[in-house]
């Protein structure tokens, strides 16, 4: 993977991401095999995983956090800087993002998505926007193990990339991956505990210009009530190697903690049915995210 400040080679990229997707659904193929009850015939969930992100944003930093839509908040508005300096750096700032994932269960251990995604943002108390499609993404989710009763926890592999549109010259490209570890507690999977790491890594096309990576390792914990309700709490550590955005500022690096509260209402297959998450991350000043999802689906098992 290429350094800050380069697009990097895009077509290696690809190819790795494609054989990463085509590699984790041949392992749940190669699972279907073995276990009995994966053999049984089944059509696919298919749905709109729709998020809608309510984001404020300290001065002199960006928006990063959990999750790729974090970032690409931060890469939006890097957009709407262009054309613009701040001498005293970068202003406070609100935004709303859309998420457009059409997503596809494969099976129950590997899911498919890819999207657009759309913003408006507020700097400074400037005003806000006009709503525009600012980035698209592609990605997957698999289960490279799952517990199923015994002692080796449940393995949860993401990642997904991120690129901003209009493809131009200062257009940003991001890799987020996210490695879970998820040891339940109980036969039905209603409790239990977590870890994990994500890693976003972004490259700029520009070479006077870059963002460092970005780490969180956390631990956390869920709780499924029989009425379906879920809830799971992450508290962990976010390092952030800084940046330097044109000639406009430069953010400074950090490491901070960092909150994620999910209350989510699933079915009795495990279907998020809708979901809505807070989340606190010191950038060092708190920057807070809300976020709704309301997946829209056209196939649900």
């Amino acid at each position: 993977m290429s350094g800050p400040g380069s697009r990097g080679p895009a077509p290696v990229r690809w190819a790795v991401l494609s054989c990463a997707i085509w590699m984790a659904a041949a392992g749940a193929g190669f699972a279907a095999d073995v276990d009995e009850d994966d053999m049984k015939p089944a059509i696919p969930n298919v749905y709109l995983d729709l998020r809608t992100t309510y984001a404020t944003i300290p001065a002199g930093t960006l928006g990063l956090g959990f999750g790729g839509s974090s970032l690409s908040t931060a890469l939006e508005a890097l957009a709407a800087l262009k054309g613009v300096s701040f001498s005293r750096g970068l202003p406070a700032a609100q935004s709303i993002a859309v998420d457009f994932p059409l997503t596809v269960d494969v099976t129950d251990r590997v899911s498919l998505y890819g999207g657009v995604s759309g913003t408006t943002s507020n700097l400074g108390g400037s005003g806000w926007s006009s709503f525009d499609i600012t980035s698209w993404n592609i990605g997957f989710q698999a289960d490279l193990h799952q517990q199923n009763g015994g002692v080796i926890p449940t393995i949860t592999l993401q990642s997904t990339l991120t690129q901003s549109v209009p493809n131009e010259p200062g257009m940003t490209t991001s890799f987020n991956h996210i490695l879970e570890f998820d040891y339940a507690l109980d036969a039905d999977e209603t409790r239990g505990l977590l870890a994990g790491v994500q890693y976003t890594h972004t490259d700029i096309g520009s070479q006077v210009a870059h963002i460092g990576t970005n780490t969180i390792g956390y631990v956390g914990g869920y709780y499924q009530w029989p009425s379906n309700w879920k809830f799971t709490g992450r508290l962990g550590v976010q390092s952030f190697a800084g940046a330097q955005l044109l000639n406009l500022a430069q953010v400074q690096s950090f490491t901070q903690p960092i909150v994620r509260l999910d209350l989510d209402r699933m079915d009795d297959n495990d279907n998020r049915l809708f979901g809505i998450t807070a989340q606190i991350a010191w950038t060092p000043k708190p920057s807070y995210q809300v976020t709704l999802r309301t997946p829209l689906y056209a196939v649900r098992n």
